[in-house]
């Protein structure tokens, strides 16, 4: 097996979309809204909303629960560069991690063509022997 590394011995080694600041990628303001999931039987995230949090975002996250709406609670986004590999373009998402004790949760989330796309990664703690696992889910704009 062939031992490969990387190594950037110059900023113009990177990807030229990886130079500049995460200002400059994008307009968060089209994250910004009240988000319903396309899926109204999901299993999973029912609801998201982002709003302006001082000069950064915040996510509040709803999770679909048996009887009642599960409220998560609001975190901050970080900012991401998006590379679209497939079409050269170069965007925004957002990142933010919820912590629960028993279970942390991922997202990370981007606009693409108007609907938002929320992928979510589960990780648990609590020795249940439940499965980390993957997800993805669209939501449409409520507001």
């Amino acid at each position: 097996m062939m031992d490969k590394s990387l190594e950037f011995n110059q900023i113009g080694d990177l990807d030229p979309a990886l130079t500049g600041s995460s200002d400059d990628l994008f307009d968060s303001t089209k994250f910004v809204g009240h988000w319903l999931n396309t899926n109204r039987n999901t299993k999973g995230i029912a609801e998201c909303s982002i709003a302006p949090s001082g000069e950064q975002l915040a996510i509040t996250i709803l999770g679909a629960g048996n009887d009642a709406p599960i409220i998560w609670p609001t975190v901050p986004a970080h900012l991401l560069a998006n590379l679209e590999e497939e079409a050269g373009q170069r965007s925004g998402a957002l990142a933010a991690v919820f912590q629960f004790g028993f279970m942390d949760a991922e997202v990370y989330i981007r606009v693409n063509r108007g609907v938002l796309v929320i992928v979510l990664h589960a990780t648990f703690h609590d020795g249940s022997g439940r499965t980390n696992y993957v997800n993805r889910e669209f939501f449409f704009r409520a507001d």
